[in-house]
């Protein structure tokens, strides 16, 4: 989207209100494919931008398809047919989901899984499992013990995984290398690297980087999910917070979202 400035975008939005009800007009039977073409064909990109943000603001999504998209049902001959008026899905339920970030790592699950309370967790949570398991010095029979699991299941886990980064190709992590074991942390280097994460202007990346450790080890051990009684600052969990500027920029406000005064409006 060309940069433009909030004051700008609102200018432009506004502006493309009267391109958007001409388009509503058109698409609903007072015009065709060449008409449509005919308007877009004299906007520039960032009038397109703007048309686009404009005609989703016109869009209510809890309404249900049947009202939203039931005129553009066709029949076999590509007829119109009466709109499907029965149909009550709201829009909002045809939003694409956020594609799963396969490398999400609920920490819960982590710290249930390694108290023996029975809960599913991936396979990039397992290695955080396999991770915090070795911190505590928790050999796998005692996760197969704590999770009630027959004897060596978490041990055919950790083969099936290993199998599968070998047939992809991928670098093992060093938690999965036999052998490979890491060596704890002294109590010295987590006070340590905790104050370091405190004081700020590191990541976890970079601490990991310093350390030679996994990124998630780094993690975990800052979050206070292994080497509890270590000592040094933990740090608070993360919330997501929504981005208020990008609910409100296209319209072209900068502040907070003005409240409406029901009782004045009515």
């Amino acid at each position: 989207m060309t940069i433009l400035s909030a004051e700008q975008r609102g200018d432009l939005a506004e502006a493309m209100l009267p391109v958007a009800a001409h388009l509503a007009v058109l698409v609903h039977g007072d015009g065709g494919p060449e008409d449509v073409a005919d308007v877009l064909a004299g906007l520039d990109n960032a009038q397109r931008d703007a048309l686009i943000v404009v005609l989703a603001g016109l869009v209510d999504p809890e309404q249900p398809m049947g009202r939203a998209l039931g005129w553009l049902d066709r029949n076999e001959h590509g007829a119109l047919t009466v709109p499907n008026w029965g149909d009550t899905t709201p829009l909002r339920d045809l939003v694409p989901e956020e594609p799963v970030d396969d490398d999400y790592v609920d920490m819960v699950a982590v710290r249930l899984y390694l108290k023996g309370i029975k809960v599913t967790v991936t396979d990039a949570e397992y290695l955080v499992v396999l991770e915090h398991a070795e911190a505590q010095g928790l050999p796998l029979p005692e996760l197969d013990r704590r999770q009630k699991l027959p004897h060596g299941e978490n041990e055919r886990r950790v083969n099936r995984l290993r199998k599968a980064y070998q047939r992809s190709g991928r670098q093992m992590p060093a938690v999965l290398v036999a052998g490979g074991k890491q060596p704890e942390f002294t109590t010295k280097q987590v006070v340590e690297i905790r104050e370091r994460y405190a004081a700020g202007g590191v990541t976890d990346l970079e601490l990991s980087l310093m350390y030679g450790r996994s990124r998630k080890s780094i993690s975990a051990l800052l979050s206070g999910a292994s080497y509890q009684s270590a000592g040094g600052p933990i740090r608070a969990p993360r919330v997501a917070k929504p981005k208020e500027a990008s609910r409100t920029g296209f319209a072209g406000h900068t502040g907070p979202a003005p409240v409406l005064d029901v009782a004045r409006a009515s």
